[in-house]
Order: C-alpha cells, then structure tokens, then sequence
C-alpha cells in the first residue's frame, strides 16, 4: 500500500481523559518507561534507561528551546486578544534570524478573539518598561500576519516574548500555565529558541541520566527542529493523500553529521529521542540524495517535502548520501544546514538511519503515532494498550518508551 492510501481509521484507539498527564512528575527522571525490545515487553523507570538501551549507542536529541510563544493584549473595552507566534515568514531566512529581530517583527499567528480586532487596530501593551505593539496585517488560510514593534528598540524578539510572553501548553492540557512550567516545559539541554512546543520524550532526561549513559560509552549529539504547532493536530482527512504535513525548521550541524557517519561505521546504533529528532535524522538522507544527484543544486531547493521519501531512488548508501551531503555544506561554505522538513513517516517507510526510538505516548489519529507504526508495526496496538491497561501517563507531560525494533 502507498502512504497515500494509508486510512487514518487504522490508527485510533480510546484514550481516557483520566490517562492524560496534565503535570509533570516532582522528579524527571522518575517517569515510567516502557520498553519494547523486538516484540517484548517490560518497564522500569527513565532512571534507569541506560541499562536498556544498546551499549556504545548514539543517542540523537533535539536541544530547541520552548519560546513563550503566548501573548495577551487588552482592548480598551475589556476585551482580551492572545495571539500565539507560530513562526516567521519565510523572507527571514530561519526562526534564528527573526528571533534576532530587533525593534520590530512580523510574524504567522494564531489569534484568539479575532473576531474583537478589527483591521488596521493597533493593539498596545505596557510589560515593566517596554511598550508593545501589534498590528494585524493580512489573513493567511488559517493564521495571520501580525506586525509586533516595541521599545526599547535594542531589545530582540526572543527577549521580548520572554518578558511579555507565556509557555504554550499542549491545546490538551485544559489548565492555565503556571511558573513552574517555565522550567519543567523545557528539556535541561534546551538552547535554540524557536519552539512552540517541547520535544517531550526529551523532557524526562536530567544530568545524572545522562552520566550513567555515558558510563555505558552511549553518546549524545544534537539537532535543532523547531517543533510548530501542527505537531498537535490530528489527520482529519480519511486517507493521507489528502493530508497536507506541517512544515518545521531544522539545523544540523557538520559535527552532528559526521558523529551520525562515524555511528554507522563503527556499527554502532543510532537512537533517537523524541520523533522529532527521528524526523530531523531522517530528513538528512533524503537532503543527502539531492546533492547527490545534483551537487550544484541552490539553497532553496534543499528541502524535504512530504512526500520526498516515497517517489523512488531511496536506495542509494546512507553513508553516501551522509558524504555528499557534507560536501555540499562545504560548497556553500557553511558549517552547519539550515533549512526545513515536511517528511511524514508512515507505515511504509523505509528507515535509514534510525535504529531505535525514545517517545512520549502520542494521540489518536496523529502523524506521530503514524510515526511509531512505521518503526514498530502493527505491535504498536501491543505497546498502547499494555500501556493503558497497566495506567501509563499519556501525551506531554506522561510517562514514556522505548521502542527497540528486531
């Protein structure tokens, strides 16, 4: 069967309200981990990860950080606006650009209360000593184009959300974000602003995890995909073909690369935490076959798209695609690959780098339980409803897996 036939029927189940974590554990590292190792079943804690995962490993974690991505303006009639930044145009070159952005942005948002904004209104806000400002723009499909100015002008867009802002919690979690979130949203290695939600499965590492990895010589490295808001929204269209996959931002570096290639030589096992670092790991080769094909292909050009992975010529060595790659970042003169992906992985794909996968239980019907089928097959109804029977917390601030395939 081709992904576009895949129906979406097929990836359901009954998630009880009560199964959903709304807060996270006192301690990370406390969370439940399940552990799928080529059909079998077992559980212990992330604390103790490093005894399940293979010796000598290269785990993959995506280091973005959550921005608070929330603002709140009042309407001199008393009347609330939020607007939730989801991402930049594409003029500003990459979400590391126009978070530099000084002074003034323009920026795709959602807009809770639209309705109370007229066009052309100019919405202001006092946060300590800053003013801000928004202007609603244009209309885009489902978001708006919102021009946010404040003064001071030295200040950058990132500085401002971080002032005037809130997290964005999951649309599930029915609460109000509270201080602590600020933390306990974000993974301890978080340093690339850009998010508008966290790449969760990393959530549950804390430094002592990651010193008993390391006496097991399993090896982290990190890629940056800015997680968009679309990671939330389920597949309403009955079959994928008429699924049109978000598009996020991704950077990797030349060293992330080559520590990727030296992983594959040396036999040892790629593991990546959270799907979107799978995601991001993935996307890698199919750039890597575009240079291939055509060295001297434009900037613009080098990008995955959804259905990349599925129109043929996936046969190509992944450390030959991982080569070609990195000589055309040599070309460009860069050290590091700044673009974006839409690559949906579904039952059907046809892994190339990704031995394993560390997750979060993921929703009904979502691209990322497409995802987990595709690594673990039908075994994924196995793996949910152990999960559920045995009282796992689900979604962001739940409890967890590993997903070990033959």
């Amino acid at each position: 069967m081709h992904p576009t036939d895949i129906s979406i029927a097929d990836y359901t189940y009954i998630l009880p309200e009560g199964s959903i974590a709304y807060f996270p554990l006192a301690e990370r590292d406390a969370s439940r981990l399940l552990v799928y190792r080529a059909g079998e079943i077992s559980e212990t804690i992330y604390r103790n990860i490093a005894d399940e995962v293979p010796a000598g490993s290269l785990l993959v974690l995506n280091n973005t950080r959550v921005v608070e991505a929330r603002i709140v303006f009042q309407k001199p009639s008393g009347g609330k606006v939020e607007i939730f930044c989801l991402e930049p145009p594409p003029d500003y070159g990459g979400i590391a650009a126009a978070m530099a952005q000084a002074g003034t942005v323009r920026w795709k948002c959602l807009i809770g209360g639209a309705s109370k904004w007229k066009a052309g209104q100019v919405l202001t806000k006092m946060v300590g000593n800053v003013k801000l400002a928004a202007r609603y723009r244009e209309k885009l499909g489902d978001t708006f184009l919102v021009e946010l100015t404040w003064q001071p002008a030295e200040m950058s867009f990132a500085e401002l959300l971080h002032l005037a802002g809130s997290i964005p919690l999951p649309p599930y979690i029915h609460r109000a974000p509270e201080l602590s979130d600020s933390e306990r949203y974000q993974t301890v290695y978080a340093r690339h602003d850009g998010s508008v939600a966290a790449p969760t499965a990393g959530l549950h590492f804390t430094e002592a995890v990651f010193a008993s990895l390391a006496e097991r010589r399993i090896r982290r490295t990190f890629v940056t995909l800015h997680v968009g808001a679309g990671t939330f929204l389920p597949v309403k269209a009955p079959t994928l073909e008429q699924h049109t996959m978000h598009i996020e931002f991704i950077a990797v570096t030349r060293e992330t690369i080559l520590d990727l290639r030296q992983a594959l030589a040396e036999g040892r096992p790629v593991i990546a935490v959270g799907t979107t670092s799978a995601r991001t790991v993935e996307s890698l080769y199919w750039l890597g076959l575009k240079a291939y094909r055509k060295p001297a292909i434009g900037a613009e050009e080098m990008v995955v798209r959804q259905w990349d992975a599925y129109e043929g010529g996936g046969q190509l060595a992944v450390e030959v695609a991982l080569g070609a790659l990195l000589d055309w970042m040599d070309g460009q003169g860069s050290t590091q690959l700044v673009t974006t992906t839409q690559l949906l992985i579904t039952p059907g794909y046809e892994w190339k780098l990704v031995k394993g996968l560390i997750t979060n239980f993921h929703q009904p019907e979502s691209t990322l339980l497409l995802l987990v089928a595709s690594l673990i097959g039908e075994d994924w109804r196995k793996v949910y409803t152990y999960a559920l029977e045995k009282g796992f917390r689900f979604l962001s601030y739940g409890d967890g897996c590993l997903l070990l395939p033959a």
